[in-house]
């Protein structure tokens, strides 16, 4: 820096370049980086700085967070060296697992110039943790030496994930062909390499480089390509420069001097600030050319190369073999990353994939990635301390200190998994009272126990915490009340039907019997008579055809149409009628205050609910349920607070979940639920957020499920009692109302409304053709001797015609026609008489 220089390539490590970079922002010398990846050095601190490198960390542990989230991992051991390089990898990979929601478990640091035993002592730690997908950020020089004593340890072996970051790579290609002793300590491994490629002049460059060497075992990795674009990047830069008339001016710094007693070696009074130094660096910015490691431009910010992108390698044999590319926009594919500037279609779009890899310990199925941990301690498990119903879970005096229902679930799910769960249960609560299960949530949430296994409720509020495995028992939240028995009576057969569906019902039947007499009148005999008979005929009909018992025939189109109809009614409310009419009669019929939700809510009597249970917390916050109605109650306080009743200091019903009432009601037959279950949820395991035995045990229980173990430790533990629990259900039927008929009754009567119009038009029409002709002079028909002026007709007329048979009154047109031809014929005739004497 004292032989006045105007940029500076390198160096080859990020801590190297933090020091420079302090250098040449006092000197205002641009410093173009190939290696150093560190994402701290591109902040505002050191605008001289210039990463020529196709990627930071930042990009680099964006890869290895996609890796780790598409083979489905959540956890991740993260080996590194304890400098600027590897805490800000580390951090960096910490941010990329978040945003996937994945974390670093366990951070394992170790000193730059730690020895093989202290790397040895990290990585016992290491197999201690429950991560078995390890991420290594180490310089090349340590780098081999974590994987010499990883397999020393055991820990090459199957069951182990190793994702080596791009140092690994670069180390393997610095020789060809890769060092046999080095190939030996990283079979299995993924590893990054930077992305670059192929091209004639990547090709060329090889060539040249290994022609040049002396040693020909050297060759140029991703790192040296980078170095080499990176001095073509500075002389670019300066010969623009030069060519829009820069000049190259140095001038001192007065801050740096010689000190007094000038025994210091560093000549700082020698070093030049470069005047022109943000014009270059302005210049090395608008690169934009075509390298040996692709196009080389900067990204909108300036300060990185853009398109970062990555090959994912597997180390196999011999070599390494190329599994996949990572890019910052397609991220995981197995086909090349192309430029963002390059537009694809939509539908050319890769899914995330790789090929397969060959994991250590030669085996291509993908590790689960974690185990117990084995550090002596086994999974915590928090289990309620129930003082009532220890059917479900409590204290025992086994060696596991818990029993019941919900621990013989857990055991048997735990006994299908395929690996060991070494477990210590831990009672939760004080014995005088059962305890509130969401502190118990609270506690799994905050790493007091590992997880809690009981009758814990899975609810909106307690998933936002934990993780809950498939449900093992469907609950819900029922509404239990005090019944009696009520007797039947005399008039029971009236009760399938309210008085307003009796009402229409008997109205509907008078009508239909009174339009099919209306239609059937004029053409069936059965329908005709005297007054009276005529109207027993109505009533009979009408309400005969409620057991199909009619004895009169119907005739005619219109009468039939509407006969079939109604027919039909009267078979669908006789079906409904004997359906209500049987539940009544056979059912036990129970009467209560409550008979449902609705009227609960609407009452303001007190409400019991467990001791613990999210009932409360329920009902206060979806329902609105005020706290001063809400009466906390142990399970063996239940039946007398329901018999005491809300005016006698009891409850006038229990809100609780159907596994609890199912069991108190199986010893309690004065008690019914009312109404339907108003909410749907479940029992099942928690654990702490992201836990993936969660995920397996989920599985295990459908197994348990689907193979009948899960009913017979129901069956072993929740025995049904005296009562029989089906008449749980609610206790009083609904009457049947108008509501459930407006429909058929609607249909009935357009179907006669349609019927009468098309009947009387046909009518009005024959009258019509009858009354044809009055006036004019002619003889009477015999049935009608004496005829009335034509202005003296009344609607007695059109009764009469009406009440005529059809026969009748088809022949007394017919009759009315002939006479009307008749008189006018002999009119004619006496017209043509009078006219001839006339002209005579």
């Amino acid at each position: 820096m004292e032989k006045k220089v105007v940029a500076v390539v390198g160096p080859q490590s990020s801590g190297i370049a933090h020091v420079v970079s302090h250098v040449v922002n006092e000197l205002h010398v641009p410093l173009l980086s190939f290696a150093a990846t560190d994402p701290a050095l591109a902040s505002a601190q050191y605008p001289y700085f210039v990463r020529a490198a196709r990627g930071d960390d930042s990009s680099q542990m964006a890869a290895v967070a996609d890796i780790v989230t598409y083979y489905g991992w959540r956890e991740v051991t993260v080996i590194y060296v304890d400098n600027d390089y590897g805490r800000g990898g580390v951090d960096a990979l910490g941010d990329a697992l978040e945003a996937k929601r994945a974390k670093v478990s366990f951070k394992a640091p170790f000193p730059p110039d730690a020895d093989q035993a202290a790397i040895a002592d990290l990585l016992v730690r290491v197999t201690m943790m429950e991560s078995r997908v390890c991420v290594v950020h180490v310089n090349p020089d340590s780098g081999l030496a974590v994987f010499a004593a990883a397999r020393s340890l055991g820990m090459m072996a199957s069951g182990y994930v190793w994702i080596a970051t791009d140092w690994l790579a670069a180390a393997l290609d610095s020789t060809r062909p890769p060092n046999p002793r080095a190939m030996s300590l990283v079979q299995g491994v993924v590893t990054l390499r930077q992305y670059t490629p192929d091209s004639g002049a990547k090709r060329s460059l090889t060539s040249r480089f290994a022609t040049a060497q002396l040693n020909r075992t050297a060759t140029l990795n991703a790192f040296g390509l980078a170095a080499y674009d990176a001095v073509w990047m500075a002389a670019r830069a300066i010969d623009e420069f030069l060519e829009d008339g820069g000049n190259v001016t140095f001038s001192a710094d007065p801050r740096l001097q010689q000190e007094v007693n000038g025994t210091s070696t560093l000549r700082l009074d020698t070093l030049r600030v470069f005047d022109q130094g943000e014009q270059l660096l302005h210049k090395v910015m608008l690169a934009n050319f075509t390298g040996v490691t692709g196009g080389v431009r900067f990204s909108a910010d300036g300060r990185s190369l853009a398109d970062p992108a990555y090959e994912v390698l597997n180390v196999g044999g011999t070599g390494v073999r190329r599994v996949g590319y990572w890019s910052n926009h397609s991220h995981l594919s197995v086909a090349a990353p192309t430029p963002l500037r390059i537009k694809t279609n939509s539908s050319q779009q890769q899914e995330q994939r790789l090929y397969s890899v060959i994991w250590p310990g030669e085996t291509t199925s993908p590790p689960r990635g974690w185990v117990f941990p084995n550090n002596g301690r086994p999974l915590r498990i928090g289990v309620p301390y129930r003082t009532t119903q220890k059917q479900f879970v409590s204290k025992d005096s086994g060696p596991d200190g818990a029993s019941g229902y919900c621990i013989d679930v857990f055991k048997a799910a735990v006994a299908l998994l395929p690996y060991p769960v070494p477990v210590s249960f831990i009672l939760f609560g004080d014995g005088v009272k059962n305890p509130d299960y969401s502190d118990l949530v609270n506690k799994v949430a905050n790493n007091v126990f590992d997880a809690a296994v009981g009758d814990v409720s899975i609810v909106t509020n307690r998933t936002r915490v934990v993780d809950f495995t498939q449900p093992y028992v469907e609950s819900g939240l029922v509404i239990v009340s005090p019944v009696k028995e009520k007797s039947s009576n005399a008039w029971a057969f009236l009760k399938p039907f309210t008085l307003g569906m009796w009402a229409v019902t008997g109205a509907f039947f008078l009508f239909v019997g009174a339009v099919v007499w209306i239609l059937e009148h004029r053409f069936n005999p059965e329908f005709r008579g005297s007054p009276r008979e005529q109207l027993v005929t109505i009533f009979w009909f009408s309400f005969s055809t409620m057991f199909f018992a009619h004895r009169e025939n119907t005739v005619s189109s219109l009468g039939r149409f509407v006969l079939i109809i109604w027919l039909f009614v009267v078979l669908i409310i006789n079906s409904s009628y004997t359906a209500s009419l049987t539940s009544i009669l056979t059912v036990q019929q129970l009467s209560t205050g409550i008979q449902g939700l609705d009227g609960l809510l609407a009452s303001a009597d007190p409400i019991g609910y467990q001791v613990g249970s999210f009932a409360k917390s329920y009902m206060m916050q979806e329902l609105n349920v005020p706290e001063s109605r809400l009466k906390e109650l142990a399970i063996d306080d239940y039946a007398t607070s329901l018999q005491l009743g809300p005016r006698n200091g009891g409850v006038a019903a229990i809100v609780d979940e159907l596994p609890y009432v199912d069991l108190f009601l199986s010893t309690n037959c004065q008690f019914k639920t009312v109404g339907q279950e108003f909410t749907k949820s479940g029992w099942g395991f928690a654990f702490q957020r992201d836990s993936p035995l969660a995920v397996d045990l989920s599985t295990a229980i459908l197994t348990l499920s689907e193979n009948g173990d899960l009913q017979r430790i129901h069956d072993k533990w929740l025995n049904p009692g005296q009562c029989d629990s089906s008449q749980g259900g609610d206790v009083a039927a609904d009457r049947l109302n108008l509501s459930s008929f407006w429909g058929l009754f609607l249909i009935s009567g357009v179907a006669c409304f349609i019927a009468l119009v098309i009947f009387f038009t046909r009518i009005l029409c024959q009258y019509g053709k009858y009354n044809q002709g009055d006036g004019e002079g002619g003889t009477p028909p015999e049935e009608f001797p004496v005829r009335r002026p034509e202005r003296l007709r009344s609607i007695r007329d059109l009764i009469t015609f009406v009440d005529m048979k059809e026969e009748e009154a088809k022949r007394a047109i017919k009759r009315k026609s002939s006479d009307d031809r008749r008189d006018r014929s002999i009119a004619s005739s006496a017209g043509a008489s009078s006219f001839s004497a006339s002209t005579v």
